[in-house]
């Protein structure tokens, strides 16, 4: 036998490794008589050691005090001490809980007596910031950063030796077919003990495929949630920190991946599929073979099933051990979740993410066939059915009615196909749900066939049948399987078990018959018609497109377009950025819906540019009319201009009855300075602080929000003259003191006057829009506007945001003022996603214009633009969109008031109708913006189904501003979603 200090784990020679039973006051005598720290002892949760926190009497950690089981040998715990001080030195951006040493450089351990026997005990550096553990959601750039720490831990430990790591350990996915086989008797349940033992055995064959190509290392094996260290502070959690070598020992070094993967399949709201970004940066720092790529989930599934049968036999063994027992049912979640899909699957998806798959999901095509699968029936008698985000026939709305495939395909026989076939691997509008946490299955594995005569199915190749039955037939196809599934009772000619040659009739169909058409692999799983496109490339690896053996092109555009955003980059000015890192390809709208190019449903709550909602068949038929007749300029005379402007003037009192009209609200803002300037003859103007106004040189001058411009403040010309933020909630005045905004802000404008510099115009937004609806206080606009007008200046109103009957209760946001400005300018909304913009004011303001010079628009104001304006009026009319942003934003307002009650983070909520912010604060006294988690906030709830936007100055604030027909259910899921975001983001419920 060896030498007590030579002696390493074997597990299997173990009954049973329970924690040392070491109570805190035993811990702070180890501390202060063996280690010589005075310090108060905290237990700390463990699987097999002892482990206590040690502080100072204030709390301030000192460090941990680490009592190993007494099964590790002292050349073990060195191995880890040594581990741990390589890391340290080649990764100098991560921190490592470290063996804290004395002035000699000798290991402050020592080795104690315990109840177990003889167990060595250390201190070890504290990292604070706290673990990634627990059920919080962690967004995809806390997973990413996960991978990347595996990845240089794996790096950084691959010519690590040491005799300490010649030990053979539970955890080890080199044995983890022999620890689940002798621990599986301790899961009670015998049918998650059938489960455990089926998943070992079909994954441990997987990896046995490919053992003998994966590369052995020193591995850490233990890099989770419970081990990664947050950097303290990080918003999102970002971990930067690596504790518990404990585990530290030779093997498969794909297997560091596996471990830190399996550890985040508990978390809340996470699938699968969440997890591949944490593949992707491991193998970005340390690439993975194609074997490790192909043994890397198989090993996920092999390391939750040892979580599993280890927790419970830890449970029994250990009876006072809790926090064994608090994990067993997150290990069983692990599990579930590495099960969910079969082995194939994950394993292609893997492949897919890192690149190392033969080829892209998707390009895989049935070989030609000998002999067409339809006799008598040629490719070119077969009609295409295109059912995705890019087809015409999923106008107005039709990809939501029911029987529109069938409705389709029948129209199309009814004009003369032979046949119809929809596309293999091209999401399928049609099999979309609106208002959903979780994307649909609309990915097709095969193709769906409607026969317009009575058909003969013969084989295509030499095959045998593998069954034969009213609903289905199955024959080989070379290596693969030829699935045909009918949807009407079907008539196969042959029998299961015979041999077919090319040409061999196999199936008679009746005209009418709809066939399902798949072909996959022989030895693979069931592939289902349709998948969820997050797992597309690894159901889609398992399949070929079967378009060949019935005499059309093979071929999908699911990569097609893999490289736009890049292209967008190279292209397109960045200035002009995107919603999101890693955006859905948006290719349709309908009403308050986005539909992504692979069949998911969005429910869209930023978008008021369009308030009418998505693609209104009433401007799409009104624009479609008027291009087929006249589009030009408006210095030629025609009616529809004439009759949209004096709409407008008609929803305004009077003095403003003259209208300019332009394109967007920039050149809106443009123009309505000008205007005033002009009219005023003085060139000074006033503008409120933290409001953004357009882009133009004009617009952009008197815009000061930080997030457009940081240096906003900073860079205004000099004849722009700013006042506080009337922000009544986070403003300077706060509450009823918000009264002081409007009597400060005209002296400040009396002060200019007086200066000899008497402002031409005061421009505002109406209803605080930037800040995210905040309302102004009462009487503030009537003291502003009086104070500029009695020094000769013109009142702006900016309605761009908040005009058009957003606000609800009124249609222009000066109506809640109680005031009427000189000028309004408005857009947005006029055109329902058309580029259309205004400028309304009275004749002797417009008239003074020509002292200028001249006015011209190309297209503001051209036949197109009015009759769009006309046709939003009038639906905004007959629609009573306005009445609907009072009844569904009330509604919406208070539920998100009733989520303001139960979460701490949700500071106020602010808005009228559906003009509407969602305020998130870090304290509701000091009111810190909750910033990141705002932007983590978005991201999930992208991720859930709803497009969601930050703004104000400190990005903190939920901008709701759907369109205008949004309706109750969508509004209800909206908060349903708001508030199943804000729990699995770990922000709590109060009380």
């Amino acid at each position: 036998m060896l030498p007590d200090e030579y002696r390493t784990l074997d597990f299997f020679a173990e009954d049973a490794l329970p924690v040392p039973r070491v109570t805190p006051a035993a811990a702070e005598r180890i501390a202060a008589e063996h280690l010589g720290i005075t310090a108060r002892a905290h237990a700390l949760g463990s699987q097999q050691d002892a482990n206590f926190l040690l502080h100072d009497e204030d709390g301030t950690p000192e460090a941990v005090l680490k009592i190993a089981n007494p099964a590790f040998g002292a050349t073990e715990i060195d191995a880890q001490d040594a581990a741990a001080d390589l890391v340290a030195s080649a990764c100098p951006a991560l921190r490592i809980a470290t063996v804290l040493r004395r002035p000699d450089g000798s290991p402050r351990r020592t080795t104690v007596d315990t109840e177990n026997g003889p167990a060595v005990a250390r201190l070890l550096r504290h990292l604070p910031g706290g673990t990634l553990s627990g059920p919080r959601h962690l967004p995809p750039s806390t997973v990413a950063a996960m991978g990347t720490i595996a990845a240089e831990v794996s790096t950084a430990l691959r010519g690590f030796r040491h005799p300490g790591l010649d030990r053979v350990l539970q955890w080890d996915p080199q044995h983890a077919d022999r620890v689940v086989a002798k621990l599986a008797g301790h899961i009670d349940e015998p049918d998650r003990r059938t489960a455990v033992q089926e998943a070992t055995a079909e994954a441990w064959a997987r990896v046995q495929e490919v053992a003998a190509a994966l590369p052995s290392q020193a591995v850490h094996l233990d890099l989770t949630d419970d081990n990664l260290i947050r950097r303290p502070g990080s918003r999102p959690p970002m971990p930067d920190g690596v504790i518990d070598f404990g585990d530290v020992t030779e093997s498969w070094a794909v297997g560091e991946l596996a471990v830190t993967l399996s550890s985040l399949l508990h978390h809340d709201g996470t699938e699968p599929h969440h997890l591949l970004p944490a593949v992707r940066a491991f193998h970005t720092v340390r690439p993975l073979s194609p074997e490790e790529a192909e043994a890397l989930w198989p090993l996920v599934v092999l390391r939750a099933a040892v979580l599993v049968v280890s927790g419970r036999q830890q449970a029994a063994v250990d009876e006072d051990n809790t926090y064994a027992e608090a994990a067993l049912d997150r290990e069983w979640r692990i599990f579930e979740q590495a099960t969910r899909l079969p082995l194939p699957v994950m394993t292609g998806l893997v492949r897919d993410a890192t690149g190392t798959a033969d080829a892209p999901a998707a390009t895989a095509r049935a070989d030609t066939p000998v002999r067409p699968l339809l006799r008598g029936i040629a490719g070119d008698g077969i009609r295409l059915l295109d059912l995705s985000t890019d087809a015409d026939r999923m106008d107005h709305g039709s990809w939501m009615d029911a029987g529109t495939e069938d409705r389709l395909a029948a129209s199309a026989l009814t004009d003369g196909a032979a046949a119809v076939a929809t596309r293999y691997a091209r999401a399928r509008l049609t099999r979309t749900r609106v208002l959903s946490v979780a994307s649909t299955a609309t990915v097709p594995t095969g193709i769906d066939l409607w026969l317009g005569r009575d058909t003969v199915v013969q084989a295509p190749a030499t095959g045998r049948v593998l069954a034969a039955a009213p609903d289905r037939m199955e024959l080989t196809y070379g290596a693969r399987v030829l699935s045909l599934s009918f949807a009407r009772e079907g008539r196969p000619v042959v029998g299961a078990g015979s041999t077919v040659q090319p040409g061999e009739d196999i199936a008679h169909l009746g005209s009418g018959a709809v066939v399902h058409v798949a072909l996959r692999e022989a030895d693979g799983p069931a592939v289902p018609r349709l998948v969820r496109p997050e797992y597309a490339p690894g159901w889609l690896a398992l399949t070929a497109d079967p378009a060949p053996l019935l005499g059309l092109p093979a071929g999908s555009d699911r990569t097609r377009d893999g490289d736009l955003l890049a292209r967008r980059a190279a292209a397109f000015a960045t200035v002009q950025g995107h919603y999101y890192a890693d955006p859905p390809r948006i290719e349709r709208g309908w009403r308050h819906h986005l539909l992504s190019t692979e069949g998911r449903a969005y429910l869209d709550i930023v978008n008021n540019v369009t308030p009418l909602g998505h693609a209104h068949p009433r401007v799409e038929q009104a624009v479609s009319r008027q291009l087929r007749r006249l589009n030009t300029n408006s210095r030629f005379h025609y009616a529809s201009v004439v009759e949209f402007t004096e709409r407008l003037t008609d929803l305004l009192p009077e003095p403003l009855d003259t209208v300019f009209l332009v394109n967007s609200g920039s050149e809106a803002v443009d123009l309505g300075l000008r205007l005033a300037i002009g009219a005023s003859g003085r060139h000074d103007v006033v503008a409120l602080r933290e409001a953004y106004h357009g882009w133009t040189y004009a617009s952009d001058a008197v815009s000061t929000s930080l997030q457009d411009n940081p240096n906003a403040l900073d860079t205004r010309p000099s004849w722009v003259h700013t006042v506080d933020s009337p922000n009544s909630y986070r403003g300077r005045h706060r509450g009823t003191d918000a009264v002081r905004y409007g009597p400060e802000a005209a002296a400040v404008i009396d002060e200019l006057a007086a200066s000899g510099r008497p402002a031409g115009a005061f421009i505002g937004e109406t209803f605080y829009g930037n800040a995210g609806g905040v309302a102004l206080p009462d009487g503030y606009l009537a003291e502003v506007y009086a104070a500029v007008r009695r020094h000769g200046g013109l009142a702006i109103a900016d309605e761009v945001q908040v005009g058009y009957g957003r606000l609800g209760h009124w249609f222009w946001g000066f109506e809640q003022q109680g005031v009427l400005p000189d000028i309004v300018c408005v857009a947005k909304a006029m055109g329902n996603g058309h580029p259309l913009g205004a400028v309304i004011t009275s004749k002797d303001v417009a008239d003074r214009y020509r002292e200028q010079g001249y006015f011209f628009s190309s297209t503001g104001g051209s036949p197109v633009s009015s009759i769009v304006g006309l046709t939003v009026l009038d639906t905004l009319r007959d629609e009573d969109l306005q009445g609907n942003a009072v009844r569904v934003g009330g509604q919406l307002k208070r539920r998100l008031e009733a989520l303001a009650d139960r979460y701490g983070i949700v500071g106020a909520v602010h808005g009228s109708g559906l003009y509407l912010g969602l305020e998130l604060v870090r304290d509701r006294t000091t009111l810190e913006p909750a910033t990141e988690e705002t932007a983590e906030l978005c991201d999930r709830m992208l991720d859930l189904g709803i497009v969601v936007q930050p703004t104000g100055d400190h990005l903190n604030i939920l901008k709701i501003k759907p369109p205008l027909c949004i309706d109750s259910t969508a509004a209800d899921f909206f908060a349903d979603t708001l508030d199943l975001a804000l729990t699995q983001l770990g922000h709590g419920r109060n009380g």
